[in-house]
């Protein structure tokens, strides 16, 4: 029986040594494919900062409600400037709104404080507009918040700019 364990014993070594052998040329083998394979690519460069001097100007702007019967445009002239100051929208009624400008991300959101609604006579409203560059126009949403006696009343209009000359 005594022959039998040191039989025993010497194939158990035999095996955890040939274990080890194989894993090692694993690893080897490994640190070879590795080292073969090419380096990643470079992260692509972030995309330039937002420049509000990229919206300066006067802007011709006209909102069509996004739902609903009533798809009668809401027209006015947002005159942008190269900060964050003096941004006003000029309805045709000659009512002139001072817009509130902040960047996020890639759009510029102009806020305004409470002016008489051109869509819906005698009311109130605030504006929030999110509008970004694209294709040389400014596109995109202005939700129009109307006070009234009950819960907040909510109009979204899409919105799209062509630059004045």
């Amino acid at each position: 029986m005594h022959h039998v364990s040191r039989i025993a014993i010497a194939c158990s070594t035999g095996l955890l040594l040939a274990g080890c052998t194989k894993n090692d040329q694993a690893a080897k083998d490994s640190a070879a494919a590795a080292a073969a394979m090419p380096a990643p690519a470079p992260a692509p460069a972030p995309a330039p900062a937002l420049s509000l001097a990229d919206f300066a100007g006067k802007w011709k702007v006209r909102g069509v409600p996004e739902t609903g019967k009533d798809t009668s445009p809401t027209t006015y002239v947002l005159t942008a400037t190269a900060d964050t100051t003096g941004w006003t929208i000029v309805f045709p009624s000659g009512v002139k709104v001072p817009g509130h400008v902040t960047v996020e991300g890639d759009s510029v959101i102009v806020r305004t404080g409470v002016y008489p609604s051109q869509r819906r006579k005698g009311m109130k409203v605030k504006t929030e507009g999110s509008m970004r560059l694209q294709n040389g126009k400014l596109v995109g949403t202005t939700i129009a918040h109307y006070e009234t006696k009950g819960p907040d009343s909510v109009l979204r209009l899409r919105t799209e700019g062509t630059k004045m000359p």
